[in-house]
């Protein structure tokens, strides 16, 4: 019983990357069909496998079972399922119908997918070296998670693939917007740190909002949150103090 309570939290973690392999198995097979629903069902998948990736540190806390294995295969569960997952998603999504059309369209799809990958593996690796050297109130770029769903949640907003080159370079310069959010230094509010009353009204607005708007919730959601996310750096670096920056730890 020890070794299979030890053994849970990797259980778990395990669900989260048949997720992410089952988001990337449905986005190749769709890729020269287009159903829009199978779209949407893979983007489903990764925010599936979102909920398993925040469950299993969940389960190592409550049973005791927190360990470097779990952490480590976390990471590279995280880089399957919020890097290699919405890229493929995005790539078949985005430039394979395209392809035959525009091929120049199609390179620049692929190169945009893997810049995407490359930047949630330095991101991830950037946060994994970094564990209390930062103000754990913020992260330091764009959360991998976030960045999944986000781009996830245009194919979610969206479901029919793009039938124009317009179409599809806007999803190229979405790869490489998100992509160049996770990587840089801009500070991201984190929601673990905040347990104010606050916190819970902003929860009931979202959850109004997101009956309201439906599928096209996520999409505002993201637009608001990055946004108002890099004005609030701004105006950091202009002198408003308000809202406390992020402390710096000295070395």
């Amino acid at each position: 019983m020890q070794r299979a309570k030890f053994a849970l939290p990797s259980f778990v973690t395990l669900l989260s990357i048949a997720c992410g392999f089952g988001s990337i198995v449905i986005s190749v097979d769709n890729a020269y069909v287009g159903f829009p629903q199978d779209y949407r069902l893979a983007a489903a998948l990764l925010v599936l496998a979102g909920i398993f990736d925040a469950l299993d540190g969940f389960v190592a806390r409550a049973t005791g079972t927190s360990s470097e294995f779990g952490v480590q295969l976390d990471s590279i569960a995280d880089v399957m399922n919020f890097g290699c997952g919405p890229a493929m998603l995005l790539y078949c999504y985005g430039f394979v119908l395209m392809g035959p059309a525009d091929p120049t369209l199609l390179r620049a799809g692929g190169i945009a997918a893997f810049f995407f990958v490359a930047c949630g593996a330095l991101r991830l690796a950037r946060f994994n070296v970094n564990v209390g050297r930062t103000d754990p109130k913020y992260f330091v770029g764009m959360p991998i998670t976030a960045g999944a769903a986000c781009v996830a949640s245009v194919v979610v907003a969206w479901p029919e693939p793009p039938d124009t080159s317009l179409h599809g370079w806007l999803v190229v310069a979405l790869l490489f917007v998100v992509g160049s959010l996770m990587v840089s230094t801009i500070r991201f509010p984190s929601s673990k740190q905040n347990k104010s009353a606050g916190l819970f009204v902003l929860l009931a607005v979202n959850v109004g909002l997101l009956v309201w708007l439906r599928a096209y919730y996520f999409v505002l959601f993201f637009l608001v949150y990055i946004t108002g996310t890099v004005l609030l750096n701004l105006a950091w670096k202009r002198g408003f103090r308000k809202i406390p920056p992020p402390v710096v730890y000295e070395d």
